[in-house]
């Protein structure tokens, strides 16, 4: 009979204990999307409910869309926005042929005309407002700042949104250079030329079968100067009140192969999930949010998980991985999801898995034999439109599934230390009760799934079909693992998780 050593310390004497394993195994190592070994308690805590997480599925009509990704035409859009020479917040708005002014009226004629195919369905604007000088942010006079966008309404949820957002302006070193030559061809014609090829592919989409919910596609103005247009328009939806469930927000998409170079890089898009930080909730419930461990459990990186796991589940077609990263964007810097997250929105920002600084914020020069500046030579087509598939991928299925749930808790006593002597035995296990609303119906709705995974997990590892209960009691303790609820959909499609508050008043969503 096999047998393993442990220890056992009986009147603080380590004595050894052989016990016996003849049923049980070490589980093997497993390994992540991105190959390396999930080690330490990565098969642990054990669950006797639920199985494990499979990620959904997608739809063969979705994965065909995905195929329509054309990278010669993202070079030409890339090009075209190249060739205004530059795209500054303050650049001119006169000429025909330079300078911001020149941008977005092609970029409205664009998306005007790929907008046709819709049958009315997709609405073309260039909504502007008048931004008084901001010197200290490379805006020496007042501009007429012009966002360029398409919206499509929804047909069975219209007030709930999802947005895309691009930058389309551009900088030189001297954020107020409005006169000099800027490319700007990944920072930002690269998410620029996405943000087309998916109004181009959803068009005759959307005349077939228009979305549940609603889809804005957005190129954004003054995103270099202090993320103007991204406020302007995170604002206008705030006012309206939008229920906006999410933004992916694309800034520096256009390669894969910057140093230091790996193979695995042209095939992973960064996703940045802000934490506590941009909550817009009171000290004391963030406060709690952390020290009941759900620090990692924001709307934002609920939504990029949202991203990872849909995406694995059609890695085949995108040719892509996700990488969530924990921060709210990179090393002090920030991005037109910031608007959104400021105004409470749940957003994230897709950005290629290693910048090129050379190539970034730059004057096109060569200076000791070195080469500067962000021209369409450093700009890998064939790795955008890959980057355009995650988008789209995400953008169709989030606004086709459910919404978000709302007003998951948990109780406070049962799975808990005892208050008195009359509490009930059964309060006294490791267990967790998890409480949530089902009301009102969401007509896109089948069925709610508990979702959770160890604390150390970035990614959920189990999942739960709970029918439309609005309470259940698993048998795993609440502190070895965190909870999640999501909504599944008649078709199969699945709504972000959200994550229990103690505190059911001041749940947020």
């Amino acid at each position: 009979m096999a047998s393993s050593r442990s220890i056992l310390l009986v009147l603080g004497t380590l004595l050894p204990v052989f016990v016996s394993s003849q049923n049980f195994a070490i589980p093997p190592t497993t390994f992540g999307a991105n190959g390396f070994a999930n080690w330490g308690a990565g098969t642990w805590p054990p669950a006797s409910v639920g199985t494990p997480l499979v990620p959904q599925s997608t739809s063969d009509d979705t994965l065909e869309l995905l195929t329509q990704f054309d990278p010669n035409r993202i070079q030409s859009t890339i090009q075209t926005l190249v060739n205004f020479y530059t795209r500054h917040t303050a650049s001119t708005t006169t000429s025909p042929t330079r300078g911001i002014g020149a941008a977005r009226k092609w970029l409205l004629a664009q998306m005007t005309e790929l907008a046709q195919p819709s049958g009315g369905r997709m609405h073309v604007s260039m909504p502007c407002y008048l931004q008084p000088a901001a010197p200290e942010d490379g805006i020496p006079f007042a501009v007429q700042l012009c966002n360029v966008q398409v919206e499509i309404t929804g047909t069975v949820d219209p007030n709930r949104t999802y947005v895309y957002t691009g930058h389309y302006d551009s900088r030189r070193l001297n954020l107020s250079d409005y006169t000099g030559y800027a490319p700007g061809a990944d920072d930002n014609a690269s998410a620029v030329a996405i943000a087309l090829e998916m109004i181009r592919i959803l068009a005759p989409a959307v005349k077939k079968t228009p979305p549940a919910t609603s889809i804005i596609i957005a190129a954004v103005a003054g995103e270099e100067q202090g993320l103007y247009g991204s406020n302007f328009l995170a604002q206008t939806l705030k006012n309206a009140s939008r229920n906006v469930q999410g933004n992916f927000n694309d800034d520096i998409v256009g390669s894969g192969s910057n140093a230091p170079f790996n193979t695995l890089n042209q095939h992973t898009i960064r996703i940045f999930g802000a934490g506590t930080d941009y909550l817009t909730l009171s000290a004391p419930v963030i406060a709690e949010i952390i020290d009941t461990g759900y620090q990692d459990d924001t709307p934002a990186r609920h939504l990029g998980r949202f991203v990872q796991e849909v995406n694995a589940g059609a890695a085949i077609t995108t040719d892509m991985e996700v990488a969530l990263i924990y921060k709210p964007d990179r090393f002090f810097r920030g991005g037109d999801h910031e608007s959104f997250l400021s105004a409470g929105f749940p957003a994230v920002r897709f950005t290629e898995p290693q910048e090129d600084f050379y190539h970034q914020h730059q004057d096109p020069r060569v200076q000791d034999g070195v080469t500067y500046g962000d021209e369409i030579t450093y700009v890998d087509f064939d790795y955008t439109a890959r980057v355009g598939k995650v988008n789209l991928l995400s953008l169709w299925s989030i606004a086709n599934a459910p919404a978000t749930p709302s007003n998951f808790t948990y109780d406070t006593e049962i799975g808990f230390l005892a208050s008195s002597e009359s509490t009930p035995p059964s309060y006294l296990q490791n267990i967790i009760k998890l409480y949530w609303s089902t009301e009102p119906v969401d007509p896109l709705i089948d069925h709610y799934e508990i979702v959770w995974r160890a604390t150390a997990s970035q990614q959920w590892q189990y999942m739960l079909n709970v029918g439309m209960l609005n309470t259940i009691e698993l048998p795993i303790s609440k502190d070895n693992a965190v909870f999640g609820l999501r909504a599944v959909g008649k078709t199969g499609l699945k709504s972000p998780a959200t994550y229990a508050l103690a505190v059911a008043s001041q749940y947020f969503g």
